[in-house]
């Protein structure tokens, strides 16, 4: 598993600095190991810190751990493919339940980041706009926006959403406590 192993970036690539949530290059022979591999994102842990790469950047860690990724993300997205389920408030909380915070391997509704969920009434296409106010587990955190847009292309790339907007709010301040259970549970909490 490519987990275990050290990789060399064999190209330059793109990469967003955690967290402060800037876009970096990272030059090909950058020795990376795979931190995390969730949610159709890779954070990679190099020597200057810690760094999440799109998936289109995954050929940058070599042709078998790109394919290996690949092969994961596809099986997990075919195991969460709700698209064809007919709209409902809870295939939109499945749909956020498809986004992670970079450096904690819970999704971001079991981590409890999520305070507000709105459904617009369908418009003359029968579509939705959907509003989510979302908070981070640390204000400041440069992340913020990154991991708000994609809860908002998920979102939006259910059938009968027509548009989503995801603001990021700091009132209450998020605690560990907010964690769901199925959330403790993966963190070892309970």
């Amino acid at each position: 598993m490519v987990f275990d192993e050290e990789l060399i970036l064999t190209r330059e690539t793109n990469a967003t600095i955690i967290p402060e949530g800037t876009e970096q290059v990272l030059p090909a022979g950058t020795r990376a190991s795979i931190s995390q591999a969730l949610g159709g994102t890779v954070t990679i842990r190099t020597d200057s810190g810690l760094f999440r790469l799109a998936s289109k950047d995954w050929d940058a860690l070599g042709a078998a751990a790109a394919a290996e990724l690949a092969a994961a993300n596809s099986q997990a997205e075919a195991e969460a493919d709700i698209s064809a389920e007919p709209f409902s408030e809870a295939i939109v909380w499945e749909a956020m339940k498809q986004c992670f915070d970079p450096e904690i391997p819970v999704n971001i509704v079991d981590l409890g980041l999520i305070y507000d969920l709105s459904i617009a009434e369908p418009d003359a296409e029968g579509r939705h706009a959907i509003a989510v106010k979302m908070t981070l587990t640390a204000q400041g955190c440069g992340m913020g926006p990154v991991i708000a847009d994609d809860a908002r292309q998920r979102i939006e790339a259910l059938p009968a959403v027509s548009s989503a907007e995801v603001e990021i709010v700091w009132e209450p301040a998020w605690t560990p406590h907010m964690i769901s259970g199925a959330g403790r549970a993966k963190l070892g909490l309970e």
